[in-house]
């Protein structure tokens, strides 16, 4: 687990994280064949970032269009959530209904995350009935308590990266007009937050228009 920490954590982007993740997941808690990762954005919103085959997402996806299943319940209310038998599961009749006709006959899914209104799962699938027992959900529970650790440093360090950029970005806007109108740094950024306001655009893409065009910004985005 201390080896798997620290190559999630060397990934370069968040994306290629969430990859090693569910890669991972398969290779490492037992009866897991494939394995996925569920966002919930607002509490509304319900997507999958990184799936390791296109079973995943049609699974998922009958879970997101019935509102049921064991993703959902792990995400929004329990901790962990193990489905032995879809052939016997009367929790989510519509869901399981879907999920049998996928080939799909067990699954166990962990909440990884609750920040505010956004909720994440680790969810992992088999063909196979009962193929997940007590040493997968065990396994699993480390498994999750790492990934989640490796996906909070992954966002933090993809907000760091944004941040550094837009800074740049602004940085350079206001050496132009600088050196065009012959200005103070505070002046420049005055008159690039004035132009922000006046075309209802953000400051970052004013910025960037003056960057690429050398002009400032005359009306917003329609």
């Amino acid at each position: 687990m201390s080896d798997l920490a620290r190559t999630l954590q060397d990934e370069d982007t968040a994306q290629e994280t969430l990859d090693a993740i569910v890669g991972a997941a398969v290779d490492t808690v037992p009866g897991a064949q494939y394995a996925g990762l569920t966002a919930v954005i607002r509490r509304r919103e319900v997507e999958t970032p990184a799936g390791t085959g296109d079973l995943v997402r049609q699974v998922d996806k009958a879970q997101y269009e019935t509102g049921e299943g064991p993703c959902l319940d792990a995400a929004y209310e329990h901790r962990t959530v193990r489905l032995s038998d879809m052939t016997q599961e009367d929790r989510w009749p519509e869901f399981t209904r879907r999920a049998l006709d996928l080939g799909v006959k067990s699954m166990l899914s962990f909440q990884l995350y609750v920040q505010k209104d956004d909720l994440g799962a680790l969810n992992l699938y088999s063909r196979e009935k009962n193929a997940f027992d007590d040493e997968s959900e065990h396994i699993g529970l480390l498994f999750a308590t790492h990934a989640a650790v490796a996906m909070s440093g992954a966002r933090q360090q993809e907000q760091l990266k944004r941040a550094i950029a837009v800074r740049d970005l602004i940085g350079q806007a206001k050496g132009v007009l600088m050196e065009r109108h012959k200005v103070t740094a505070d002046q420049a950024f005055s008159l690039l937050v004035r132009t922000s306001q006046q075309t209802n655009t953000k400051l970052v893409e004013v910025a960037r228009y003056l960057v690429d065009t050398g002009e400032l910004r005359t009306r917003g985005d329609h």
